[in-house]
């Protein structure tokens, strides 16, 4: 009796048995492909030999004096780009010629000289079929060539161009750009600069200024020559060169560069809209001036204007609209190669002639803060501390009855004690009949610094008070809060609480108060003598925030063409006194010396 194997493959077998042929038929199929490509590239890097082999087989049954490239130097008969169809396949060939100087018989810049330099010629031929072929690198040749008798024309010259950075250091494969339309031949050629940022070229047509040279290179700024149609008097017209001479001329380019503009208030708020002219200090042209940068621009909705592709330099700001009160950093703007540089422009409401005064280390050139600037001069004397905003109050003729501090010449609330109309933009006490009340008090709107702020000082003036009226007849305090609306404004003292007053030995503000916002004081005014008051005419607090432009001191409201002293002092320097005339919105600089 005959039985049957009922034995057969299971699932997991079949499915394993499957992965290994199809592993297999994978391993196949790339090696098959591998060799498929080694044999097209091989077949292509034939091709092209072949290519070059004809490249260079018509170049050595030409002229001597026919080998170069049309428009460009030597000058010649070839085109610098072609393409070549090969089997349905381009291949892009591009040609470089250049004379050569050999330091066998001297050179033309060298001792001994040699007037006729162009010795022979160098012929690099590239070729690649590009990603139709999948080809990364080119394929190259390079061979000389040769005369059989005279170097090269004795009524030509050389031109030697050096690019070089900020630094003075050379700028390597930078791109020449030269063009010449009054030579007998036209010249259009491009060129890129060699490992010490030179282009050398031997044997060009003399010529007076007929050579336009423009230097750039991907990501970096641009330095050109310029016509006289360009430019009215341009600083580096087009390039002559002289028939067995050398001209040499440079160029100077570096990675470009950016500025962020925000146009604020002194409580950091943002000013919308701000007409700016911005300018540097490189020069295109003289008589008259034209800059390489003087362009107008208007801030956007937000405060802001980008500007990129800027060359390093210093750049300065005009803002006709506006008093510019201070900058962070400090004008003029220092740009360096490839920076991004933010510039916070602090501006207010414009005034008429202004001053502002950078102070700065004559050594390092960073601003000092915490010095005393004083200006004086047509009836104005007036002191203020760097780095430090403030806000001031010098006129409560408007009366009582404001909550926040927007009239400035209107306060919150005051007593009978004192009198602030009689002499408009002065505090004092009140009199009853003949005599002057014994004490007063006054008590300010609510000031809105606009973001978080550290106090610094408690300034008035006049700070000295007639003997009569005796010690701290001048006292404040101090009340501060992050909203507006608290249940109830607490005043404090220069030790924190409400015991203690801030006076004329006491003006620096308590750190109790730092890191809020809104701010409002109160004033106590008293007298020892009936017959005499103390007198108020300003009253400022100032703190410090990130818009708050160290080094610098802001005057406003002066009078045209008057002549101002400034008298600058800051401890571990020596004081310095300067004398400027009021013209517009000036920033003027002063440098201290350490003592």
């Amino acid at each position: 009796m005959l039985t049957k194997n009922k034995k057969a493959f299971s699932l997991l077998e079949i499915l394993i048995s499957i992965a290994i042929l199809s592993i297999l038929a994978l391993g196949i199929y790339a090696g098959i492909n591998l060799v498929l490509k080694i044999v097209f590239q091989s077949r292509i890097k034939i091709i092209e030999n072949g290519i070059l082999n004809e490249q260079v087989e018509i170049i050595r049954n030409m002229s001597f004096y026919d080998v170069g490239i049309i428009n460009s130097s030597p000058v010649g008969l070839l085109e610098r780009n072609v393409v070549v169809n090969r089997n349905g396949i381009d291949f892009n060939i591009t040609r470089t010629i250049r004379n050569i100087d050999d330091e066998y018989d001297g050179t033309i810049d060298g001792e001994p000289q040699d007037l006729t330099p162009a010795d022979y010629k160098i012929v690099e031929i590239e070729i690649t079929c590009g990603e139709a072929c999948g080809q990364k690198n080119p394929l190259n040749f390079v061979t000389y060539i040769s005369p059989k008798f005279l170097e090269g024309n004795p009524n030509n010259g050389a031109l030697f161009i050096k690019v070089f950075d900020a630094d003075a250091a050379p700028v390597q494969g930078a791109e020449v750009h030269i063009v010449a339309t009054s030579t007998s031949s036209t010249l259009d050629m491009i060129d890129t600069t060699d490992n010490e940022g030179m282009l050398k070229l031997v044997d060009l047509e003399a010529a007076f200024e007929a050579y336009n040279i423009t230097v750039s290179k991907t990501g970096f700024t641009v330095d050109k020559t310029f016509t006289t149609s360009e430019i009215e008097n341009p600083i580096k017209p087009p390039v002559s060169v002289e028939a067995q001479n050398v001209t040499t001329i440079s160029f100077s380019i570096d990675e470009v560069s950016s500025v962020n503009l925000n146009s604020l208030n002194s409580y950091c708020s943002v000013l919308p809209s701000v007409p700016i002219n911005i300018f540097g200090t490189k020069l295109l042209g003289i008589n008259p001036d034209y800059f390489k940068l003087n362009e107008n621009i208007v801030t956007n909705g937000g405060g802001n204007y980008y500007l990129n592709n800027l060359e390093w330099d210093s750049y300065g700001l005009k803002i006709d609209n506006y008093d510019l009160i201070g900058t962070i950093p400090s004008l003029p703007i220092k740009l360096l190669p490839g920076a991004t540089q933010d510039v916070k422009l602090i501006l207010a409401a414009n005034s008429g002639d202004s001053i502002l005064v950078n102070v700065q280390d004559s050594i390092t050139n960073q601003p000092i803060s915490n010095a005393t600037v004083t200006i004086s001069g047509n009836g104005l004397n007036k002191s203020k501390v760097t780095g430090v905003g403030f806000v001031r109050q010098s006129d409560w003729s408007g009366g009582d009855g404001q909550e926040n501090f927007l009239t400035e010449n209107k306060f919150w609330s005051v007593d009978t004690g004192i009198d602030y109309l009689s002499s408009l933009g002065d505090l004092k006490l009140n009199k009853a009949g003949e005599n002057y009340l014994t004490n007063g008090i006054l008590e300010s709107s609510i000031f809105d610094l606009g973001v978080e702020v550290n106090f610094v000082n408690f300034i008035w003036e006049p700070l000295g008070q007639p003997d009569e009226v005796g010690q701290d007849s001048v006292k404040f305090q101090l009340a501060t809060n992050n909203t507006s609306t608290p249940e109830v404004w607490n005043y404090f003292g220069p030790d924190g609480t409400e015991n203690t007053f801030y006076d004329s030995s006491n003006i620096s503000i308590n750190s109790i108060h730092n890191g809020d916002r809104f701010a409002r004081y109160k004033i106590f005014l008293s007298t020892d003598s009936v017959s005499s008051t103390p007198t108020v005419s300003d009253i400022s607090l100032t703190y410090i925030t990130s818009c708050t432009p160290p080094g610098q001191a802001y005057f406003g409201s002066l009078t045209n063409s008057s002549v101002y002293t400034i008298e600058v002092s800051a401890e571990g320097y020596q004081t310095k006194t300067e004398t400027v005339t009021a013209n517009g919105d000036i920033v003027f600089e002063i440098n201290l010396s350490a003592e």
